[in-house]
């Protein structure tokens, strides 16, 4: 997996996770199923944060943790991890 220290700094789409109990645990395994998946340009493991490149690549991501909540945590259980996104741009260099 790609670990970032800080997020990227060229413009990029985050998504954050969240959720607790079983579905904390999903959301290490999506932060790990992230890597596989073309357009991830890594991840913030501490705050649960992947960057991505587009929101189709999101879009893609998603659709497999959906499904993996949905075997992992039964039926509603991609209700229980929530993934919002965000776009990031780069910071201004200082004048």
């Amino acid at each position: 997996m790609t670990v970032l220290d800080r997020p990227p700094t060229q413009a990029c789409w985050a998504a954050n996770l969240s959720g607790e109990g079983a579905a904390a645990e999903l959301s290490r395994c999506a932060l790990r199923l992230a890597e596989s998946q073309p357009g991830c340009l890594g991840v913030t493991v501490g705050d649960r944060v992947t960057y991505w490149d587009s929101v189709e690549a999101i879009a893609a991501w998603r659709s497999r943790v959906e499904l993996l909540a949905r075997q992992r945590l039964g039926r509603g259980g991609d209700e229980a991890v929530s993934i919002q996104v965000s776009r990031r741009l780069p910071e201004s260099a200082p004048a």
